[in-house]
């Protein structure tokens, strides 16, 4: 493990609860464990690790989240989102790869809509030309691929699109696309929130 993962993984630690730990892994469920960290102490932590090892750049800090997320551990995970949500002025349209492997692996709405939100959203935004539209054509994909894939796609647009931006019509197809869906044997909870959501900014 690096020194900085050693860091935030020894931090996490030390600000567990046994008894929040133990209603987190319930909770949450889908084989995750828990340290019991509170959020504000993950948050408090990957602030404090960023200033510890100033200067990593964009290789490092993308090696620095698949290595916190690697351990199906709850406050690991939400500190590599953390990590890709303070450092997304560094994203490339190509971590979205790595991003999906995240999506993926999540499977839970307190990783899953954070990740989309907070980081696949922002990444977007900040993307334009060629780029944004290379990674638009991903999340298109997305539309065609396992429900938490679908979920992200509809919910990434939502935090510009409010703002009165974004690509509405995209938007909107995505929506149809997500609709469509409902009417087929699928699992309805995982996307049916997302397309509430998506709705209501449109």
């Amino acid at each position: 493990m690096s020194a900085a993962g050693e860091f935030i993984d020894a931090a996490l630690q030390y600000e567990g609860d046994g008894y929040r730990a133990a209603d987190v892994a319930e909770r949450l469920g889908d084989g995750l464990r828990s340290y019991g960290s509170s959020v504000g102490a993950v948050r408090g932590t990957v602030r404090d690790a960023l200033r510890k090892f100033r200067g990593l750049e964009h290789d490092e800090l993308a090696a620095l989240a698949s290595e916190l997320w690697a351990v199906p551990v709850f406050e690991r995970r939400l500190a590599a989102i953390v990590l890709l949500q303070s450092s997304v002025a560094v994203l490339r349209h190509t971590d979205l790869t790595r991003i999906e492997g995240f999506v993926r692996a999540g499977r839970v709405p307190q990783l899953a809509d954070p990740l989309a939100t907070d980081v696949i959203g922002p990444l977007l935004e900040r993307l334009d030309g060629t780029a944004r539209a290379k990674a638009e054509t991903v999340l298109d994909r997305w539309m065609q691929d396992e429900p938490w894939l679908r979920r992200a796609a509809l919910l990434a647009p939502i935090r510009e699109l409010g703002a009165g931006g974004g690509d509405v019509d995209r938007a909107t197809r995505r929506l149809a696309v997500a609709l469509d869906g409902l009417q087929r044997p699928a699992p309805i909870a995982v996307v049916e929130p997302a397309v509430e959501r998506l709705r209501a900014v449109l």
